[in-house]
C-alpha cells in the first residue's frame, strides 16, 4: 500500500509517517505548496491520502482542501487535526473554537469496529490535542 501524505508543515507529520512505516505502508510526503492537483492525478501508485496536522486554519493549508474536493470518492482520505478540519471545510462545515480545549488529555474512544477502526480494541484510550472543532450543525446532511 502507498499513501500520499500532504504535509501541512507540522512537526507531528513524521511521527505519523513513522507509524505508517511500522505498519508496512510506503509513504510519499509532499508539502502542501509543493505539488499540484495535476501532479497527483498523474501518480498511478497511490492507494490513499492522508492530510497532516498543521499550525494554521484549513484556508491556510495550501492544497489540502482542493485535494479533498478533487479526490473524494476516488481515494480514501484521512485527515489528522488540521487535516480533519480541512475535510470538514471542504464539505462546507465551519471550523470553530472548541468549548473545551483538549491539550494532551486522554479520552476513551468508542467506535463501530469498521473501516479505520477494524481490528482496534473497543474502546481504546487516545490522546487528544486540539483547540478547534468542526461545527456539526454546519455539516451537510449527506
Amino acid at each position: 500500500m502507498k499513501i500520499l501524505m500532504i504535509d501541512n508543515y507540522d512537526s507531528f507529520t513524521y511521527n505519523i509517517v513513522q507509524y505508517l512505516y511500522e505498519l508496512g505502508v510506503d509513504v510519499e510526503v509532499v508539502r502542501n505548496d509543493k505539488i499540484s492537483i495535476d501532479e497527483i492525478k498523474n501518480k498511478d501508485d497511490i492507494d490513499a491520502i492522508v492530510i497532516s496536522p498543521g499550525p494554521c486554519s484549513p484556508s491556510e493549508a495550501g492544497i489540502s482542501i482542493d485535494v479533498i474536493k478533487e479526490f473524494k470518492g476516488i481515494y480514501p482520505i484521512l485527515g489528522v487535526c488540521l487535516g480533519h478540519q480541512s475535510i470538514g471545510a471542504a464539505f462546507g462545515a465551519k471550523i470553530v473554537k472548541a468549548k473545551c480545549l483538549m491539550h494532551g488529555k486522554t479520552s476513551m474512544i468508542y467506535h463501530n469496529e469498521k473501516g479505520l477502526f477494524k481490528g482496534i480494541p473497543n474502546p481504546f484510550e487516545a490522546v487528544r490535542y486540539h483547540s478547534l472543532v468542526i461545527d456539526k450543525n454546519t455539516l451537510p446532511e449527506d
